[in-house]
């Protein structure tokens, strides 16, 4: 075998891993070829080097573990400790919509009530305040029919602190309505009546007793429809006439 397929085997040979019957003839030629025993030398060195010098920078068992630590998948524990920092900003993230969403629905309400209590002064600084003059409910209902989308009742005053004096059409957003005015012990009261809708309920709520500058409101549903109450009258007085309101519509 010529020395340059020996040389070939070199480095399987410096690694054992020749087959005993071929690694013992290989060892015979390196001990008759000094240029193939020279070269077997100084590839053993380079390796003895290489050893030598990985087993120098060996990392110790702390840096060994750290790099472990790096490199290991991270446990779903590490994962979950994130989950309160999380759910932290999220609830913080939720309380500013909803304050922003509470915020808004109560500009929009004091916006709409503000508007209602326009069209109450209106009214009362007009000449004409009613269109429809009359304390006969069954006169001032029909004068509404075909002047806005829905029919209501009203009730019978006799015997009452209160006094129908007319109505007149209104509008609310370019929606069409009923305003009728009362009178009690001197003051005036606005009753408007409007078809309800989602954004009335946004607004107005479940109807709750208010107060607007000097005007108690008083506002709530009934047969699809809502109500508004706006006077200086006392709040006894508004609760009376509300009364008598549903009444009339059940």
């Amino acid at each position: 075998m010529s020395c340059e397929n020996w040389r070939e085997k070199i480095d399987v040979y410096l690694d054992a891993e020749l087959p005993a019957p071929e690694a013992e003839q290989f060892a015979a030629h390196l001990r008759d070829c000094p240029s193939c025993s020279s070269e077997a030398l100084a590839r053993s060195q380079l390796k003895r080097s290489i050893h030598l010098a990985g087993a120098q920078f060996v990392p110790d068992a702390e840096l060994r573990g750290r790099i472990d630590r790096e490199l290991r998948p991270k446990s779903p524990r590490w994962r979950w400790a994130w989950i309160p920092q999380v759910a932290t900003v999220a609830v913080a993230i939720l309380i500013v919509i909803a304050g922003l969403s509470m915020w808004q629905r109560h500009r929009q309400s004091q916006q709409l009530l503000g508007e209602l209590t326009d069209l109450h002064v209106a009214t009362l600084a007009s000449a004409n305040r009613v269109d429809v003059v009359s304390s006969d409910r069954h006169t001032v209902k029909p004068w509404f029919q075909g002047k806005v989308p829905f029919t209501f009742d009203l009730p019978d005053l006799a015997g009452s602190p209160f006094e129908l004096l007319g109505g007149r059409v209104t509008y609310l957003d370019q929606n069409p309505g009923a305003e009728l005015l009362f009178s009690v012990r001197k003051h005036v009261l606005s009753v408007f009546l409007f078809k309800n809708s989602a954004e009335l309920d946004r607004a107005l709520g479940s109807g709750a007793a208010q107060r607007s500058l000097s005007f108690n409101i008083q506002s709530w549903t009934e047969n699809s429809l809502r109500y508004v109450i706006v006077t200086d009258a006392s709040r006894s007085d508004v609760d009376d006439l509300r009364a008598r309101l549903e009444q009339a519509g059940r």
